[in-house]
Order: structure tokens, then C-alpha cells, then sequence
């Protein structure tokens, strides 16, 4: 039998995790990676955002870029011009983010296809028997 530990409560897990779990979740989300890696050559516009990323809606776009900018990692820089232009950039902590991204990325294309093979045998292994009619 194995000793529990303890001195730790589930309350202090909870209050320890707690601002950790919502920053990755903010940066780890699936609009705000694809945002921060089409972000991170430079200045880039909201248009140019919005075609780099397929399947973002205009409103989603906004609602994520608003949050990246609250949060330190997106400048929004309003040029004074007819129309005005809009460009976002990455700030100095969201590039340093953007490396730890490219080898989470880098990581996922190397292991792809061995994760594609673990998943389909083990939805081989867990499919359920026919049910003879």
C-alpha cells in the first residue's frame, strides 16, 4: 500500500494551478496559436490575419486579439490614415513564446503519423463487437 500524500490539499492544487491552467489556456488556444505563428514575421493587418487563418470568423478574430492584447502579447498599433490601418505585432514576450510554439510544432510534425498509427490501433483494439442481427 502506498502513502498518500498528505499535506496537500485539494484546494491548494486548485489555487496554485489556477493562473497557470488560464494562461496556457489563453496562449494554447486554437485561434490564439494560429494568430501568434501568423503574427510573428512582423507588422500584419487584420485582413491579412483574417485570410492566413481559415475558419476564424471576423468576431472570433477580434474577441482573440483583444484578449492577446490584454494579456501582453499582441501590440495594436492604429496608423492615422483614410481608411485607418491596423496592424498587430507580437510583443517581446509573445516572440519568445512564438519559439517554444515552433518546437511544440516542430515536435507534433516529426510524431504525427506515429500518433496516427497509436490512435487507429487502439480504435481497433476498443471497437465494439457487432451485434449479430
Amino acid at each position: 500500500m502506498s502513502r498518500g500524500n498528505t499535506g496537500v490539499t485539494a484546494q491548494a492544487v486548485h489555487a496554485e494551478a489556477c493562473p497557470v491552467r488560464e494562461v496556457l489556456d489563453r496562449v494554447a488556444g486554437k485561434w490564439s496559436v494560429q494568430i501568434l505563428v501568423a503574427a510573428a514575421h512582423g507588422p500584419i493587418r487584420f485582413t491579412e490575419l483574417e485570410r492566413s487563418i481559415d475558419g476564424i470568423s471576423r468576431r472570433m478574430l477580434t474577441l482573440t486579439l483583444r484578449n492577446l492584447e490584454r494579456d501582453g502579447l499582441v501590440t495594436r498599433t492604429v496608423h492615422p490614415t483614410v481608411p485607418p490601418k491596423v496592424e498587430y505585432e507580437l510583443t517581446t514576450v509573445a516572440c519568445e513564446l512564438h519559439v517554444t510554439l515552433l518546437s511544440l510544432t516542430d515536435w507534433a510534425e516529426r510524431h504525427r503519423v506515429t500518433i496516427a498509427e497509436s490512435r487507429a490501433a487502439y480504435d481497433d483494439r476498443h471497437r465494439p463487437e457487432p451485434l449479430d442481427a
